[in-house]
């Protein structure tokens, strides 16, 4: 596929762009032709990828901000492109026992992870179905699929990925088609390296196979439109 700058017709927004699996992410992207839109609450990260590759596109912006993403995805289309592809990789979380995490955690989790997809979705659907179809895509974890001890704030996980095939039902005909990806390991990354200092490489998942899993689910309709798989430590 050509990635000339005049080629590039397609867009593609992702939320939760930091150094790890965000950057690879728009790597990803950007290496398919695509235009991308990063969105990040810190300004630091994508500003630094958008002044190193020519079609990648800074926009600070709190996704739970709900109020705000009218406008958001207004200058998203005005001033990149009306997007064909969501990867929804913004997350919140916090491990610890339950009686110890206050619920602000778990509304911070739910914000972020399904409330912020939910009134995307609203937002860029119709330009997608303008163009003939999209998709989006969840980062997501092993918490959508089963519960664990010191984990209850990731359940909401559990309703981002019931939401995605909701969409995938109801957009289908549409041509829109959704994706799910449980990340079952530690993301290398600074963070990670610095948590497991004395794990090996294979300990982690590295965050170009994220981005590469995640670009193959947004372009695999998958059954009923809903196509998910799951990925561990790498090796």
């Amino acid at each position: 596929m050509s990635t000339k700058e005049n080629d590039r017709d397609k867009t593609c927004i992702i939320t939760g762009v930091g150094p790890a699996t965000g950057a690879a992410l728009v790597d990803v992207f950007l290496e398919n032709g695509y235009r991308v839109a990063m969105i990040a609450r810190s300004d630091k990260t994508i500003a630094d990828i958008a002044a190193a590759k020519a079609q990648a596109f800074a926009f600070p912006a709190d996704v739970t901000d709900i109020e705000s993403l009218p406008a958001l995805t207004a200058r998203i289309r005005e001033e990149v492109g009306a997007p064909t592809v969501l990867i929804h990789n913004a997350f919140a979380g916090a491990f610890g026992p339950l009686a110890d995490i206050g619920p602000e955690i778990l509304e911070a989790s739910f914000q972020t992870n399904v409330l912020a997809l939910y009134e995307l979705t609203r937002l860029l659907t119709p330009d997608m179905i303008a163009q003939g179809g999209g998709a989006l895509v969840a980062t997501g974890s092993m918490y959508a699929y089963r519960g664990d001890a010191n984990a209850a704030t990731f359940s909401p996980k559990a309703a981002q990925r019931v939401l995605l095939q909701s969409i995938a039902k109801e957009y289908g005909t549409k041509g829109i088609h959704t994706g799910y990806l449980s990340i079952e390991s530690a993301i290398d990354g600074p963070w990670a390296r610095e948590t497991f200092p004395d794990q090996p490489d294979s300990f982690f998942c590295h965050p170009r196979d994220i981005a590469q899993t995640c670009y193959d689910l947004a372009h695999n309709k998958g059954a009923e439109g809903f196509a998910e798989t799951s990925i561990k430590a790498c090796g």
